[in-house]
């Protein structure tokens, strides 16, 4: 049985698909427990429980996306963990993405949680947060 209220799906058009699965599958796969769940010519979704999400190439890239203007600012995801955080920090600037708030890191969203900020392809703004603290 569904509960009320649960998000079921998010779905966003992306410019890239090819570009969007390297990203999407690097994080979503490896780092956070999703499984891919549909694939089709110009599209693919992933899946965690109940909830996936789809990303589907689209030919409007104009205007392009900005996260400042109307609409989706950013998607946020729990790891358990700050030394997760801080690892898929390390993998994003291994990988060549852009990492956001840096100076701030790991406190860009408060003193009480550990997160990271970072683009996908598409500069959608991702949020990696542990709300453990770090022990050092």
């Amino acid at each position: 049985m569904k509960k009320t209220g649960t998000i079921s799906h998010i779905e966003l058009y992306v410019r890239n698909l090819k570009e969007t699965r390297n990203f999407w599958e690097w994080l979503l796969i490896d780092k956070l427990n999703y499984q891919l769940f549909q694939k089709w010519a110009d599209g693919v979704s992933y899946r965690f429980d109940d909830t996936y999400i789809v990303f589907v190439q689209t030919d409007k890239i104009e205007p392009k996306y900005n996260r400042t203007a109307v609409g989706l600012n950013h998607l946020a995801f729990y790891v358990e963990s700050p030394q997760t955080v801080d690892f898929i920090r390390q993998e994003v600037h291994e990988r060549g993405y852009s990492e956001l708030y840096a100076d701030s890191y790991p406190h860009a969203s408060g003193n009480d949680v550990y997160t990271l900020f970072f683009e996908d392809p598409d500069r959608i703004k991702v949020e990696i947060v542990s709300d453990e603290k770090r022990k050092y």
